[in-house]
């Protein structure tokens, strides 16, 4: 099969390479996105239009936060921190000193806080405690702090650490852009108002550095102001206004007014010149299943929830309320497992309780387990190995044990009743099908 693919990609005049976070949540993660690089170089799919490498990003806009800054070690437009010419024009254009200093990368500052050279955290839109590897150094880390600022939809297990709790809008209650993964900007609109006291993000970050006495820096009015220093202070945007992108979304780079967008990139020549092959030697992965921990566990996402917010709702959760760790029928065999029943899961960093489901979409030895519930905090399991360029987390990966338990009565078992209810379109004779594909 693998040379069968391997001949359909290098037959075709156009071919792209779409990857997903399975490629890069490993302590070889970089290198695997460079493997994919240098095969698209060798063969010539890159600079034309339908082909080159595409990353499918794990959340909704983190294209367009990348290119607004959101690095620690970038600029808006990825101009490097550290080089002093963008220091200076950053510094004018903001009219405030700016550090040539890199920033920490996540897992840096959480150990920072463990160390207390970080004292205080202000957190957007993230919940860490359920979505970093090693969840119980993410809880010492936070727990360690003298002050703490979540600003998020919901009250999440992050959330009720903090000292301030800041109720944000989420995306249907706010005006903005999002810039998906051809670098395509697009307009988003309010379609209702946020609830109660909810604000939008930016509103929130302006009137707290008013308060603190930052006032020049921070005078927009509305979505559109922001955007226009968007455009002013990101050279690839700079062409860019809510009125063009409202008659269609543009492309960056797109650096004048004029510029149509760029449909592709490296057309005719890369920004270096010659493209650089990346040569990546095999390395193993942090930790593999031993005597003590004969299971890996690879952990993800599945198709009926979305991260840790969409258990919110009550429609999803009535599909899948809580986690179901899909283990081999020779491995529930062995364990001596029927479907639904308890187990614990450990490492060599955690325990978590779980129900099971027995299924061959996981190859005997292996198993799975999502993130999407609280009541089982799948990353207190995963391990504290990272991207050594990166510092992603190494999700994919991880040793465990299991053992069977008493029925955990809060471990809620699927109810088909509800399952059918979402399908009840499909035909009856399809219904087993349907079951099984969602278990």
């Amino acid at each position: 099969m693998q040379y069968e693919v391997a001949k359909m990609y290098t037959s075709y005049e156009k071919a792209g390479i779409f990857y997903t976070l399975g490629i890069t949540e490993h302590s070889s993660g970089t290198e695997n996105v460079m493997t994919l690089s240098n095969l698209a170089v060798l063969t010539g799919h890159l600079g034309k239009e339908a082909s080159g490498i595409n990353t499918l990003r794990g959340k909704n806009n983190v294209q367009g936060s990348c290119d607004m800054g959101a690095l620690p070690n970038t600029y808006p437009g990825y101009g490097s921190v550290a080089d002093e010419t963008w220091a200076k024009f950053y510094s004018e254009l903001w009219n405030t000193e700016l550090s040539t200093n890199i920033g920490y990368k996540i897992p840096e500052m959480m150990d920072a806080c463990v160390e207390g050279e970080i004292r205080s955290m202000y957190i957007m839109g993230e919940d860490p405690i359920l979505t970093d590897p090693n969840a119980n150094h993410i809880k010492k880390a936070l727990n360690n702090l003298d002050f703490l600022v979540v600003q998020d939809l919901f009250l999440t297990p992050t959330a009720e650490l903090a000292d301030v709790f800041l109720p944000a809008a989420c995306y249907a209650e706010k005006d903005g852009t999002f810039t998906n993964t051809e670098r395509r900007v697009q307009r988003v609109r309010n379609a209702c108002d946020a609830p109660g006291e909810a604000r939008v993000d930016w509103e929130i970050i302006a009137q707290i550095a008013r308060e603190m006495g930052i006032k020049e820096q921070f005078h927009w009015g509305n979505s559109s102001e922001v955007f226009d220093e968007i455009a002013l202070a990101t050279p690839s945007y700079r062409g860019m206004s809510y009125e063009r992108i409202d008659k269609e979304g543009l492309q960056w780079p797109c650096p004048t007014k004029e510029h149509p967008g760029t449909k592709f990139v490296h057309k005719g020549i890369f920004a270096r010149g010659k493209a650089l092959f990346m040569p990546a030697e095999y390395r193993e992965p942090g930790e593999l299943p031993c005597e003590d921990y004969p299971y890996l566990l690879n952990t993800g996402r599945m198709l009926y929830h979305y991260n840790i917010t969409t258990r919110h709702s009550e429609t999803l959760s009535s599909i899948r309320p809580g986690e179901l760790m899909e283990i081999h029928p020779k491995d529930a065999k062995l364990l001596g497992l029927k479907q639904y029943d308890c187990v614990k899961v450990t490492s060599r960093r955690g325990s978590v309780r779980s129900r099971i489901t027995i299924t061959d979409k996981v190859q005997p030895g292996q198993t799975f387990m999502t993130i999407h519930h609280a009541t089982t905090p799948t990353n207190e399991l995963t391990t504290e190995s990272v991207d050594n360029i990166t510092m992603t987390g190494e999700y994919k990966i991880c040793a465990v044990q299991i053992e069977k338990i008493e029925d955990q009565k809060d471990l809620p078992i699927p109810q088909y009743r509800n399952i059918l209810h979402s399908v009840k379109f499909a035909p009856e004779n399809k219904r087993d099908n349907i079951r099984e594909n969602i278990f």
